[in-house]
């Protein structure tokens, strides 16, 4: 066993431990909520990307309206026809 561990720490020690717990808690807490968001929104079919499907990532699983007229012209640009 090493000095350090046998030690009690300072107050100081121990509050700036529990904050930086506290807010790592609070990151995660953060993280979590905005990945449920995003499948809550996914589920209910609300566009994530703002419209802009040409850079979408889950456009060949989309099923709204844009989506599909951006595939349809996508496949038209890509046959050849305009």
């Amino acid at each position: 066993m090493n000095e350090s561990s046998r030690q009690p720490c300072s107050r100081r020690q121990l509050f700036a431990g529990a904050l930086r717990y506290a807010a790592l808690g609070l990151l995660a807490a953060g993280g979590a909520a905005l990945v449920a968001k995003r499948h809550r929104l996914l589920r209910e079919g609300v566009c994530i990307s703002g419209g802009l499907c040409g850079g979408c990532a889950i456009l060949h699983q989309c099923a709204l309206p844009e989506a599909l007229s951006a595939k349809k012209i996508s496949a038209g640009v890509h046959s050849g026809r305009r």
